[in-house]
């Protein structure tokens, strides 16, 4: 799995999923991509930037979108199990919360499934 965060049309940070090598469950790739871009611009509020993700966010990378304030979320494929963006829950544009991102999911969403797909395929052969 994939994020980008991009601000003003350039790509300020990129990552991808870490857990497995890292043995680190944080290890994300929005958790990742939203510290990179924190690092590269000096803040943690970003504001003005958008998250750009291939897999619904889970509940810890939607909080970290919202405490990050970033602009919007957009993400390709729905996630039934885990997703907090509509499928499971909907935490990115729950009321209660000080700041809600824009939010647009299933773009590109059979693309970034049969990515998805083939990952997981390759690394269930690796074992």
């Amino acid at each position: 799995m994939g994020a980008v965060v991009v601000r003003d049309g350039v790509v300020i940070a990129r990552a991808g999923n870490r857990t497995v090598r890292d043995q680190d469950p944080t290890a994300h790739a929005e958790v990742l991509a939203l510290r990179a871009a924190a690092s590269a611009l000096g803040t943690w509020r970003l504001g003005d930037c958008v998250l750009y993700v291939t897999l619904e966010p889970c509940a810890m990378c939607a909080g970290a979108s919202v405490l990050a304030r970033v602009k919007g979320v957009v993400f390709g494929a729905w996630d039934d199990k885990v997703g907090m963006a509509g499928s499971v829950e909907d935490l990115l544009r729950h009321p209660a919360l000080n700041h809600r991102p824009d939010v647009r999911g299933g773009v590109c969403a059979e693309e970034c499934g049969a990515l998805l797909t083939a990952m997981f395929a390759t690394r269930r052969a690796a074992r």
